[in-house]
């Protein structure tokens, strides 16, 4: 039995260790808003966030996801605001992704 607080976090004990004990309910965050777009490294959707209490404040109401599946071990998921350009910590190991996606994958999104 899961106990969650006014800011909708829930905690919910388990004896399986692939399962988190933390967790947000099913009508917090965000939800896929119209087609998901197929990129040539993986795909794009827009996200629209549900009415629920706010954790930080200053939410951002709409988002774009974007997945790459880069290597059959390795996925890039990046969510952005589609509307206002932020500044993104640049980092000389991490560059855009240029290839299409990966075949054979070691996991599923």
């Amino acid at each position: 039995q899961s106990t969650c607080t006014l800011r909708g976090c829930c905690w919910s004990p388990e004896s399986n260790t692939s399962v988190p004990w933390c967790f947000f309910s099913s009508n917090h965050g965000y939800k896929v808003d119209g087609s998901i777009r197929s990129t040539q490294a993986g795909f794009e959707t827009t996200l629209t966030r549900l009415p629920s209490p706010s954790f930080f404040g200053n939410d951002i109401n709409i988002v774009l996801l974007s997945g790459e599946y880069q290597t059959p071990n390795r996925f890039r998921f990046k969510i952005t605001d589609p509307k206002t350009h932020r500044f993104e910590v640049p980092h000389e190991h991490v560059r855009s992704f240029t290839g299409s996606a990966a075949s054979n994958l070691n996991y599923k999104v």
